[in-house]
């Protein structure tokens, strides 16, 4: 493992997506900071040691997403993070997602990326354009703030092996503690035990984790493992899918038990890091402690500071990601792998990546079956 300058940078390169989702869950749905960022620090050491590379950390998106504009509460977040935690658990130590990834053929896996790319670049437009709530008292009008997260892009996308990433989460840290460092206060915030019952598992199983499964199975676990052989070749021999969904597992049984934030792996993540010069298991590791001491340490007041967090800085950083991302589309080549990526692409990010995946999967191998039962009809 290796902690120097350009693995510093690369650690903080995904920080456009953790980070908003955090400061929601915690304002909107009330869980406890130290909660939201404890899960994720320990799931970052825990990749380093197990894979030795830059593998990402993310919170589940669809489920965050959904959670946030419903406004649920801690125990139904927590019995969705106990049922992913379980269901990717047993489909990873039983070789189960390995399997069901043998039918999904790279072209399908570059649309599931295209999707996740996409939705990268929209989450960035709406910080910027429309800013969440818990950011407001804040956040710069669009009219600056669209102006700026572009030159952000422009320095990322030419500067990235220059430690730019540094430079700018640097500064949205120094402008977050002059805008509200009177705010912060020293300690953990409380932990809320969950207090589970029937309703909050039937209600998590229906509208949580039933719209987050095909995207966890497909991004976290199939593109993510992909994602890494591209960057990486052999170094990622040990970069699967069935061991992305043990590791994200446990992570989720871990979260459930404090009411935490679920988190998962994400090919995104994978390309940010990268991307900004994370090539060893040093980078997950230095963001995963840093994680786990400001969580422990100043977690009582972290709701109000991360409000502060400029979203420009932000924005920059997450759109940089989604063009990246949608660039591993380069290595297709023919027209039937471009069809099948971009369907599942464009429908993934319009709608979810449920019906998407099944479309890709219908494209891909429907003509296959015909040639091959075309070739067992043949005469002779």
């Amino acid at each position: 493992m290796r902690f120097g300058r350009h693995e510093l940078a690369g650690a903080v390169a995904d920080l456009g997506v953790l980070v908003p989702i955090a400061v929601a869950l915690i304002v909107k749905n009330g869980l406890s900071p130290t909660a939201v960022l404890l899960p994720a620090g320990l799931l970052y050491v825990t990749v380093a040691l197990v894979y030795r590379l830059p593998v990402p950390v993310q919170p589940l998106k669809a489920f965050g997403a959904i959670a946030i504009a419903k406004g649920l509460g801690q125990d139904e977040i927590a019995a969705g993070a106990l049922l992913m935690g379980g269901i990717f658990l047993v489909a990873g130590r039983f070789g189960l997602v390995d399997l069901a990834g043998r039918a999904f053929p790279r072209a399908l896996v570059r649309g599931v990326q295209l999707t996740v790319g996409l939705l990268f670049l929209k989450i960035a437009w709406g910080l910027v354009h429309h800013p969440p709530k818990g950011f407001r008292e804040y956040a710069l009008s669009p009219g600056w703030a669209i102006p700026l997260a572009a030159i952000g892009v422009v320095l990322a996308l030419t500067l990235r092996g220059r430690l730019v990433s540094l430079a700018l989460v640097g500064a949205g840290i120094v402008a977050m503690l002059a805008l509200a460092g009177g705010k912060g206060a020293l300690g953990p915030s409380a932990i809320h035990i969950p207090s589970w019952n029937a309703h909050a598992f039937w209600e998590a199983f229906t509208v949580l984790v039933l719209a987050q499964v095909p995207l966890t199975f497909a991004n976290s676990c199939l593109a993510t493992a992909d994602a890494s052989r591209a960057y990486f070749g052999e170094a990622a021999e040990r970069v699967r899918p069935g061991r992305l969904a043990s590791t994200l597992g446990l992570a989720n049984f871990f979260s459930a038990s404090i009411s935490g934030m679920p988190v998962c792996h994400g090919a995104g993540g994978m390309t940010a890091h990268y991307s900004f010069g994370a090539r060893t298991g040093g980078a997950p590791l230095a963001l995963g402690s840093a994680l786990i001491a400001v969580a422990l340490g100043a977690g009582a007041g972290l709701g109000a500071l991360l409000t502060a967090f400029p979203l420009t800085i932000l924005a920059a950083l997450l759109t940089t990601a989604g063009l990246l991302h949608i660039a591993l589309l380069r290595d297709l080549r023919s027209v039937r792998h471009w069809v099948v990526a971009l369907a599942v692409g464009i429908v993934g990010f319009e709608f979810t990546l449920g019906p998407a995946l099944l479309l890709g999967l219908a494209l891909w191998w429907i003509p296959v079956g015909a040639v091959r039962l075309r070739a067992a009809l043949a005469p002779g």
